[in-house]
């Protein structure tokens, strides 16, 4: 028997990673829709691509990570709510052109595969799929010893969604007169950790200690506050509700001025009224903390902003009151007028 090199010694657990495909099938198994016709386990995964009532499909598709905010899961050996971010950036891009998300498929990197801990984001981004209705169609957990330290993990996935051709949201649907939604965050979402990490080391910030000006919440748990998914309730304005979306713009890398000016045609502007909504605290203590700029924190993060959307003055009143009823915190914050200065943010008043 050879007692040379082995793959255990370089570092990869085959049997672990098998463990780790049992524990996470599970997970799969409940995201699955109708038209889901494998199991997780196999070389890929199959999709059925008929769809009642759809006579013009396109596919949509969308890729993103979390990004550092899983350096702040890693910290504090919690990473069961990550994966509801990944699912969030990918299922709340694909809505923005009005289609329905169908599946993601996931890659997780690891410096060392624990089962336990890659069930734990598994179950997350399951929980992610649920809340969007979209199926865990498979995915890839790559074991990356020497190159990654055993703790750390990076998160990636793929989604893919359905509109029909004649119903697809975009600037081309948007029109003067238009009122401008916006959707209340849940905190920071998956955007600007690379500032609040940088803010966390050169001030020693302590993330278990429950802060009086977080509201009794510690620094680490706001900031690891898991990322509203938009997608089903937009979805059911037109489906449930009869109301004509004309364009989404979710709001993340770039702030809410860099992400609605990418859902304006030429010729037109929004012109948004920042006290029209509120600015959830953990915004104020990071200014104060690092000393921000104002205008770095509208690129930076939502600012109580996780997307917002178009339609006519009409809907408006309907739509705000359907997306209360399903739980969201909804309120008119602008109007699209006639100009080409993309987004205009009123000053707020102090």
């Amino acid at each position: 028997m050879s007692d040379g090199p082995s793959y255990a010694s370089a570092g990869v657990d085959i049997e672990a990673g098998d463990r780790a495909v049992e524990l996470i099938a599970r997970q799969a198994h409940r995201t699955n829709r109708p038209e889901v016709l494998t199991k997780l386990g196999g070389f890929a995964g199959a999709f059925a691509a008929a769809f009642e009532g759809v006579e013009d499909p396109v596919l949509l598709s969308a890729t993103d990570g979390v990004g550092t905010k899983l350096a702040i899961a890693q910290t504090l050996d919690r990473h069961d709510t990550v994966g509801i971010d990944l699912v969030a950036m990918i299922v709340d891009d694909i809505v923005c052109h009005g289609a329905e998300p169908l599946f993601l498929l996931d890659y997780i990197a690891c410096g060392s595969l624990v089962p336990e801990r890659i069930e734990a984001i598994v179950r997350g981004i399951a929980d992610g799929c649920v809340q969007a209705g979209c199926a865990l169609l498979g995915g890839e957990t790559a074991e990356h010893p020497g190159v990654m330290e055993p703790d750390i993990y990076d998160l990636a996935a793929f989604g893919v969604g359905i509109a029909e051709r004649a119903d697809m949201w975009g600037p081309e649907r948007v029109k003067e007169g238009d009122v401008v939604i916006g959707l209340a965050s849940s905190g920071l979402h998956s955007n600007g950790y690379s500032l609040v990490r940088r803010l966390i080391l050169e001030h020693d910030l302590d993330l278990t200690t429950p802060r009086d000006e977080l509201g009794g919440d510690s620094l680490g748990e706001d900031l690891l506050e898991p990322t509203i998914i938009y997608a089903p309730a937009l979805l059911a304005l037109k489906r449930e509700e009869d109301i004509e979306v004309h364009a989404a713009a979710h709001i993340t890398g770039g702030g809410i001025a860099g992400n609605v000016a990418r859902v304006l045609p030429q010729g037109l502007e929004a012109r948004l009224d920042p006290a029209r909504w509120s600015v959830p605290e953990i915004f104020a203590f990071l200014q104060r903390t690092g000393g921000i700029a104002p205008a770095e924190m509208e690129k930076a993060f939502n600012l109580g902003l996780g997307m917002t959307m178009f339609c006519s003055e009409v809907d408006a009143e309907p739509a705000l009151q359907a997306l209360g009823e399903r739980g969201l915190v909804a309120s008119p914050v602008g109007t699209v007028h006639r100009g080409d200065r993309g987004v205009v943010l009123e000053e707020r008043s102090t």
